[in-house]
């Protein structure tokens, strides 16, 4: 189970991503905020930057984690990525409330990421230099 903890977490992942997607578009809605406008009302605002922070991220960490998973670490680096999803997720509801409040997420999940990074790195490190 835990070798697929992985793949849970890139589904996920997708699934934050869909929800940050929704949450821009009701901002749109409610706010008026007519495409492609992406400024206007401040909630809309917000919710258009926790959308974009969350797709930037999610570009860094996808690759790390199956870097981790496949040279070795993929039960480390699927607790790692649920850290990471509860930090972004923490992050973005957060940030939809009050753009000061985003601290706390952003360290869970920037932690999180860095795990998976040096996962990766030492994975391959270890493939390639000791074989």
């Amino acid at each position: 189970m835990k070798e697929h903890l992985p793949a849970l977490v890139t589904l996920l992942a997708v699934l934050l991503m869909f929800g940050t997607a929704f949450a821009v578009g009701l901002a749109r809605g409610r706010y008026g905020i007519q495409a492609p406008a992406t400024s206007g009302h401040p909630a809309f605002e917000r919710a258009f930057r926790v959308q974009m922070n969350t797709l930037e991220a999610t570009l860094l960490f996808l690759p790390t984690l199956w870097v981790a998973a496949s040279y070795g670490y993929a039960s480390w680096a699927g607790i790692a990525g649920l850290v990471w999803l509860a930090g972004r997720t923490w992050y973005a509801l957060a940030y939809l409330r009050e753009a000061a409040r985003r601290g706390g997420g952003f360290l869970v999940g920037m932690v999180a990421w860095a795990a998976t990074l040096l996962m990766a790195l030492a994975g391959l490190g270890r493939t390639l230099f000791v074989g």
